[in-house]
């Protein structure tokens, strides 16, 4: 009797560990499908009409007339293969920006033909149409800037998708979240302007026992993070990655999860004017979990 109930135990406590084996794969199994899934949703977006791939130009504008059209003679180049000689002219005159296409430009907004607009400012924003390009006005401190799309961009050709680190949810880190009213932090972008923005507060987390801390930016309910880490310049993008949180739990908690840690559009184009992490969010530690660097620039 002792020998088989000895036995017995032995086979019951086998299945036992066995089930939670099993449990724990599956939800390592669910998690990790769910980040791919994430990612994937990621780089369809990338690849949207929207998305940073078709980005084909960046041009600042100067006050008075800014001639554009494919001849090298225009103040503003577009791509001589996609656009005649000469749509027109872009009118900065205090504040505001009027297009005056030449009458034979096809230029639309929506699907109206449009020969002169006021495209800045505006209620909506206004996205201007001539067969495969798209461009619009952006606004950078006190600098406007006509930002190029075409939808038959190379770099949208060329893409093959985001290559990642294997997914882990132990990269996805409990922080807690330290409020600090009336707080601005400095950010520079890659043109060098200096922006102070509001930072609601800071982001306290652990990894392998020591404290790091990430000032945050809002974003939704939840936050956005620029941070650099060490395999910047190695195996990710140079400059650093973006993360984005859910919103705070009612103790005052979110999760980091770097697993969602993305590139930054600058990866992508040359034409975006990307943020910098601020020098306080540069950690030193290897966060080897979300993104790669993508190589283009």
């Amino acid at each position: 009797m002792t020998a088989n109930f000895k036995i017995a135990n032995h086979r019951m406590l086998i299945l036992i560990i066995l089930g939670i084996t099993s449990l724990s794969f599956v939800r390592d199994s669910t998690y990790e499908n769910e980040i791919k899934e994430w990612h994937t949703k990621r780089e369809e977006a990338l690849k949207t009409e929207n998305g940073w791939l078709n980005l084909a130009g960046l041009f600042w504008l100067e006050n008075g007339r800014n001639s554009f059209g494919g001849d090298g003679k225009n103040k503003i180049v577009f791509p001589p293969d996609k656009s005649p000689a000469n749509l027109g002219d872009l009118v900065v005159e205090n504040g505001q920006i009027t297009l005056e296409a030449k009458p034979e430009a096809e230029i639309y907004n929506n699907d109206q033909l449009v020969t002169k607009l006021t495209i800045f400012p505006s209620d909506k924003p206004v996205v201007l149409k001539h067969k495969s390009l798209r461009w619009f006005i952006i606004k950078r401190g006190d600098k406007f800037a006509v930002r190029l799309r075409d939808l038959e961009s190379p770099f949208l050709k060329e893409f093959k998708g985001i290559d990642t680190y294997p997914v882990s949810e132990d990269w996805k880190v409990k922080a807690k979240f330290e409020p600090t009213e009336g707080r601005k932090i400095s950010i520079i972008d890659i043109t060098g302007r200096l922006d102070l923005q509001d930072s609601p507060g800071v982001l306290v987390f652990n990894i392998k026992g020591k404290d790091y801390r990430l000032d945050a930016l809002k974003s939704g309910e939840g936050f956005f993070v620029l941070f650099g880490d060490s395999t910047n310049k190695k195996e990710t993008y140079g400059s650093g990655r973006f993360l984005y949180t859910e919103k705070l739990d009612a103790e005052g908690f979110t999760y980091l999860d770097f697993n969602k840690a993305i590139n930054p559009p600058c990866a992508f184009t040359p034409y975006a004017t990307c943020p910098l992490p601020p020098k306080q969010n540069i950690l030193a530690v290897a966060i080897t979990a979300g993104e790669k660097n993508y190589g283009h620039h």
